[in-house]
This record gives C-alpha cells, sequence and structure tokens, in this order.
C-alpha cells in the first residue's frame, strides 16, 4: 500500500509507553443488575459496560514527550494504521452519504503497548485488536502485527491495513444499529445459535472491510491517478484475514476444530467475504444476515 507521505487520522490516541494502573472493579450489585437485565429480557453486557464505565481509573504516562517508536517497523506500522484510518474516514463518509442516506461518526483508535483500559474493559495485547461499542474506539497493540507475521504467516502493510478496516467495519455496523440487534437476537439465543450470529456479524465486518478497499482505490485513481494498492497487497489482505480464522486458530491451538464454537467464522469464509465486499462495493448488502448459515 502507498502509505507512505499520505494523511495521517488525527482521531488517535496514542497511549503506547504509559503504565496503567486500575482501581475499583465491577460490585455486586452491577452482577445482580446484568442479571435482571437478562431475566427481564434486556442486555446485560450493556449493564457491565455501563458499570465499567464508571470503575475508577487511573492512567499514568511513562515519559514528559510524545511517545518514540523502538524500532523502523513499529515506526512504520504507526504510519500505515494511522494512514489506513483517515482512509476509512474518507471513504464511510461518502458511503454513508451516498448508499446509507445518513451521516457518519468517525471513531477514535487508541494505540498502546501491553494493557490499557476501555469501556469494554481491560484491553491486553493477548487479546489482539478489537472495537468497543461502548465508547467507539478501536484497540490495537501494533505487537499484534508480530503474531500476524510469525504465527500466522500473514506479513505485509497491506495486512495490518485490512485489521484497521475490519475493526472499522465494526464501527460501521454499531452506526447503523446492526450491534445492538445482534447482540438482543443472541439473548434469546441458545450458545450454539449465538455463536452462529457472531460469525454472520465477523464475517460482515469483513465483507465491509472488502467493501472500504473497493473505494479507497477507487477514490485514489480518480483523485491522484494512481491508485492506493500495490502488487500482492490483496493477497496480504486475504492471508490476514485467513489467519484469524476459527478453523485455523483452534488447529494449531487444540489439534482439532470444533466448528459450534466458532465465533469469526472460517479462514475461506472471512477471505470470501472480503472479496464479496471488494467486488460488489456495495455498504448496502446485508445478505451474510439472511442466507442459510451452511451457505456462509
Amino acid at each position: 500500500m502507498r502509505w507512505q507521505n499520505q494523511e495521517e487520522s488525527q482521531n488517535v490516541d496514542d497511549r503506547r509507553g504509559r503504565s496503567v494502573s486500575v482501581g475499583g472493579g465491577i460490585g455486586i450489585g452491577a452482577i445482580i443488575m446484568a442479571l435482571l437485565a437478562l431475566l427481564l429480557g434486556g442486555n446485560p453486557l450493556a449493564v457491565l459496560q455501563q458499570a465499567s464505565q464508571q470503575t475508577p481509573t487511573q492512567t499514568q504516562a511513562g515519559s514528559d514527550g510524545p511517545y518514540q517508536p523502538q524500532t523502523q517497523e513499529e515506526a512504520a506500522l504507526s504510519k500505515v494504521v494511522k494512514v489506513t484510518l483517515k482512509e476509512t474516514e474518507d471513504v464511510w463518509h461518502k458511503l454513508f452519504r451516498e448508499q446509507l442516506g445518513r451521516s457518519y461518526e468517525e471513531p477514535t483508535m487508541v494505540l498502546f503497548s501491553g494493557r490499557t483500559v476501555s469501556a469494554c474493559g481491560q484491553a491486553h495485547s493477548a487479546t489482539g485488536p478489537f472495537y468497543c461499542p461502548a465508547d467507539e474506539d478501536i484497540y490495537i497493540d501494533l505487537s499484534f502485527y508480530q503474531e500476524m507475521k510469525n504465527k500466522f504467516r500473514a506479513a505485509g502493510d497491506f495486512a495490518m491495513a485490512y485489521i484497521v478496516a475490519h475493526e472499522v467495519g465494526h464501527h460501521v455496523q454499531h452506526q447503523l444499529g446492526l450491534t445492538t440487534k445482534i447482540q438482543q437476537q443472541k439473548n434469546r439465543s441458545s450458545k450454539a445459535e449465538a455463536n452462529a450470529l457472531s460469525v454472520r456479524l465477523e464475517l460482515h465486518a469483513d465483507y465491509l472491510a472488502g467493501v472500504w478497499t473497493h473505494h479507497m482505490e477507487k477514490m485514489s485513481l480518480e483523485e491522484t491517478g494512481r491508485g492506493m494498492l500495490e502488487e500482492g497487497d490483496i493477497e496480504e489482505a486475504i492471508a490476514s484475514a485467513a489467519s484469524v480464522g476459527d478453523d485455523r486458530i483452534q488447529k494449531q491451538s487444540r489439534g482439532y476444530v470444533v466448528p459450534d464454537s466458532f465465533t469469526h467464522g472460517t479462514s475461506e469464509q472471512r477471505m470470501r467475504w472480503f472479496m464479496n465486499g471488494l467486488k460488489s462495493g456495495r455498504a448496502d448488502n446485508t445478505d451474510v444476515y439472511t442466507i442459510p448459515y451452511d451457505q456462509l
């Protein structure tokens, strides 16, 4: 991806190099309220998230000045994710206006090292990148790239760009009310059915990452006469999507797979839905939620 000399997003909260101490916790009262919400058909997760937001926390900076990357690779990855976030802002503002008939609200990307706090609880480097709908922030520890490269054999700048685009896809789902809708359905479902709904949500985020790639390249060609993508970038994104497939992760960690426990989809499904979005460019396509599960 041609990210050098490109504009970076300003919606970045860089917490790298800071230590975080957490006080308080979710009390028994919040747990009781969550159980009541579950019994009354509400969303217990929302109660716990609200309690987590009210939990006193303290963040201390490790140094007075801006964080200095430890390696050239970290400096490059930092630039890649910031440029990617800016590209998602440009594309999704356009698509929300032209295809979805509404306004897009930009998320904030939190860069951290080791651990930090979010409205969804503590964020650890081991959990990987994630989107928290409670604060509408995307959390990324750039060391995740090393795991992708060393453990899953997925490398390249556009592999990391895909990760950002996928998490922004979850933000788009949240903006459109799909996250809440799926969570309500999960609350009324069995464990296996809830897992299947999670798979649909994740595959849709892969699809939206493909939609973003389609329009990012198209807009760049129209504006500059040269696209953002370079040879091999799509292959990098596909490899990145495949690296986080449930079947691949379970095979590596357990030695076998349990399809009913899948929450993100198989490697093949994730690659296919990314390519579906790349080919169509339609942000308003929600077929992933309606077609039979065995056809995903």
